[in-house]
């Protein structure tokens, strides 16, 4: 996919705005540029702002809408254990609507535990921050975490807090991703 090439959406569309996290409606036929198209959804200058679009709304874009996974009516598989690393894979499947960094890498992910609930699957209970105290997408990437971690097998229910205790800092970035931003 080409980014920062105009579009031109073909249908109406609902999006958020980057940072604030208010709900806008994209028009049919306004002019867009993708700046980032990762783990599912579209960060869009829209105007002068950037917006970010669902994977549901992919075909507003020109883009084929990718059958995502299901959680729900999921079966309980094999011994009902989770593969902790399968989460981890999921959780590095979410963006950063800004940065185009997954969120495991940025440092945003405190912690992951994994409770098992007998003959009704496991709990995931994650705690993840912001880069930004004041950024207005933390329900977005919490329900974003909180729907991927879903689609990982034996997983029936996803708790999802935001804290900014301790604040993040750069330093809790991987090393690839503060090479990759040029943030050493």
């Amino acid at each position: 996919m080409q980014e920062n090439r105009p579009i031109t959406t073909n249908r109406e569309c609902d999006a958020i705005l980057i940072p604030v996290g208010t709900p806008i409606t994209i028009p049919e036929g306004s002019q867009v540029l993708i700046t980032q198209a990762l783990g599912g959804s579209y960060t869009v200058n829209i105007n002068g702002n950037l917006a970010r679009v669902d994977a549901k709304d992919a075909d507003a874009l020109g883009f084929e809408v990718e059958e995502q996974n299901s959680a729900e009516d999921k079966e309980i598989t094999g011994d009902g254990s989770v593969d902790e690393e399968l989460v981890w894979q999921q959780l590095k499947t979410c963006y950063d609507p800004e940065i185009p960094i997954n969120i495991v890498d940025l440092g945003l992910i405190y912690e992951c535990h994994i409770t098992p609930l007998g003959a009704d699957g496991n709990q995931v209970d994650i705690v993840m921050t912001l880069t930004a105290v004041g950024c207005g997408m933390g329900d977005f990437l919490a329900e974003d975490v909180r729907l991927k971690v879903l689609t990982v097998p034996n997983v029936t229910k996803v708790n999802v807090s935001v804290t900014f205790e301790p604040p993040w800092s750069q330093e809790m970035m991987s090393e690839a991703a503060r090479l990759e931003t040029g943030m050493y």
